[in-house]
């Protein structure tokens, strides 16, 4: 008689295989997971257009889970548009580090683009009129906040030239409400490079600022 090896490792037919355990998130994960879940639906598909369902079913948890974590979609979208609002205003004022206010206007106009760049989601959720309050207020309100951190700048510079330095709170609001409206339609188009952007915008600024006149006045008929 011929003795037959047998393996007996092999597995019996009537053993199922074992599932792969799932790693349970804790709740600060799971809460990170639903801000960056909900972050990319709001900037794709705007505040209306996205669901608790759909941001609930993209984690992979019921609908509780996010009620739970932000007492619903605002209190998510509130979450997201307050950080996003401290990013971009960390980002350019941590910038200003320069003493030529020439290079300071480099340094900004880099800072806000480095943040379209980087966080081209955010921006887009930025820029959308915002359905409800914000603790950080609107992104006008965060354009107000950046161009105060331009203001003493301008402020010096109007000063040393003779200027009136109580007009420099308009002029920063100006230079940065341009840079804000450009870096918003380079986000689309892509072109040219940002540090040629970067270039142009500070060009425009920079050279505009240098032949200011003390007391413009206007050329046509209307004077108010």
């Amino acid at each position: 008689m011929v003795a037959v090896a047998t393996d007996s490792s092999s597995t019996p037919s009537n053993d199922k295989p074992r599932r792969a355990r799932r790693t349970r998130m804790t709740g600060a994960e799971r809460r990170q997971q639903l801000l960056e879940i909900g972050r990319t639906l709001f900037a794709a598909k705007g505040f209306e257009g996205t669901s608790v369902e759909e941001i609930a079913a993209k984690a992979g948890v019921s609908k509780p889970v996010v009620y739970e974590h932000f007492g619903g979609k605002e209190g998510l979208y509130a979450v997201v548009v307050d950080r996003e609002m401290r990013r971009l205003l960390d980002m350019v004022t941590g910038s200003l580090t320069a003493g030529h206010p020439r290079e300071l206007c480099e340094q900004a106009a880099f800072a806000l683009l480095d943040y379209i760049e980087e966080y081209t989601d955010g921006f887009r959720i930025l820029v959308r009129d915002s359905p409800i309050p914000q603790s950080t207020g609107s992104f006008a309100s965060l354009i107000s906040d950046i161009a105060t951190q331009v203001e003493d700048i301008l402020g010096r510079e109007f000063k040393s030239r003779g200027f009136d330095p109580k007009l420099a709170p308009l002029y920063a609001q100006a230079l940065v409400g341009m840079v804000a409206l450009t870096g918003q339609w380079w986000l689309d188009v892509r072109k040219p490079k940002k540090a040629e952007v970067a270039a142009h915008l500070v060009n425009l600024a920079w050279h505009g600022l240098d032949g200011l006149e003390p007391k413009p006045r206007l050329i046509g008929h209307r004077k108010s």
